[in-house]
């Protein structure tokens, strides 16, 4: 979730499948750190690390277009696998700029990270929100996800997340109403048609999308589980016209098929926190593993895409 607690606060809100001390770990391990934090593409160097009140952690964010960005961390709270409050943003030669109070908290095993960034006014809140969703900022807290599933289980996945101004039995529609379905899920340039649709448990939908050139790709969504206004599970696959499975001609080696899980968290009777995991389903090659690890960041991309036209769709029913 990303909502304003107070005009100049910002709150990140995580429920993570792993114990506290997994994800406490992953936060202040550098080592552990190196694997997750930041945007996707962005790496990290640690130069030093003093976990303790009065202590720094200072390390340098590479972007992926080689622009280097020092960062000089303080804390100022360190209640080991329960709270830790630090400045962030600021290095030798700038002020940090906001504080951040991060608690965790075990719910039946998992792990609740409450998140707030404190800002000097309202209007510094706005714009870093603004530049946290330019910079892909919140995928930083997906990745985090990612890097527990692979932690606990050496499984791979891909994970994405995004609040919208919408009540959480219209996004469960936008997910399983055909109609709604077509006009937002296709990636950005693209559009969608179902030749059937059959969204329920054990149904079988059928679709084509065409994409700039009027290159037309064709696939079949089988639906697993359908839980309103909660879930909804399904696998997909690539076909050709007839429906016989195929691979998507740009990515011979995309895994043949993949499972989709969607939840809806309601935060608000206006806004309902949509969280989708990509995993791929059944057997693959390493060939195949890797293509799906490596496309992360252009996962984010076509999904990102998607959830900018699904906005723009809900403001239009609005």
């Amino acid at each position: 979730m990303t909502t304003e607690n107070t005009s100049n606060e910002i709150q990140i809100i995580r429920l993570y499948d792993a114990s506290v001390k997994a994800v406490w770990d992953a936060w202040t391990d550098p080592n552990k750190a190196a694997k997750w934090w930041g945007p996707r593409g962005f790496t990290i160097t640690t130069h030093s690390k003093d976990l303790c009140v009065g202590g720094h952690w200072r390390y340098t964010m590479h972007g992926p277009d080689g622009v280097d960005y020092p960062n000089h961390t303080k804390y100022f709270e360190v209640e080991p696998l329960r709270r830790l409050v630090y400045d962030h943003g600021g290095n030798d030669t700038q002020p940090p700029m906001f504080r951040v109070r991060v608690n965790f908290t075990d719910i039946n095993g998992k792990t609740r990270m409450d998140m707030t960034m404190i800002l000097p006014s309202p209007e510094a809140a706005s714009e870093t929100k603004k530049f946290i969703k330019k910079a892909g900022g919140n995928a930083t807290w997906d990745r985090l996800a990612e890097f527990l599933k692979k932690e606990s289980s050496d499984n791979e996945i891909f994970v994405i997340n995004r609040t919208f101004d919408a009540p959480i039995d219209l996004m469960f529609e936008m997910w399983t109403d055909p109609q709604k379905l077509s006009k937002w899920l296709a990636p950005t340039g693209a559009s969608m048609d179902f030749i059937r649709a059959d969204i329920r448990p054990g149904g079988e939908s059928f679709y084509c999308m065409t994409a700039p050139g009027d290159r037309k790709l064709y696939g079949r969504t089988h639906y697993i589980e359908i839980q309103k206004p909660a879930r909804v599970i399904y696998t997909q696959q690539f076909t050709d016209k007839d429906g016989g499975i195929s691979r998507h001609p740009l990515a011979p080696t995309w895994p043949e098929t993949m499972r989709t899980t969607v939840t809806f968290i309601e935060e608000s009777s206006r806004q309902t926190r949509v969280t989708v995991v990509w995993e791929i389903h059944g057997k693959c090659t390493n060939e195949e593993l890797h293509t799906f690890v490596d496309g992360r960041t252009s996962m984010t991309g076509g999904w990102t895409g998607s959830f900018d036209k699904l906005e723009e769709t809900l403001e239009v029913i609005s």
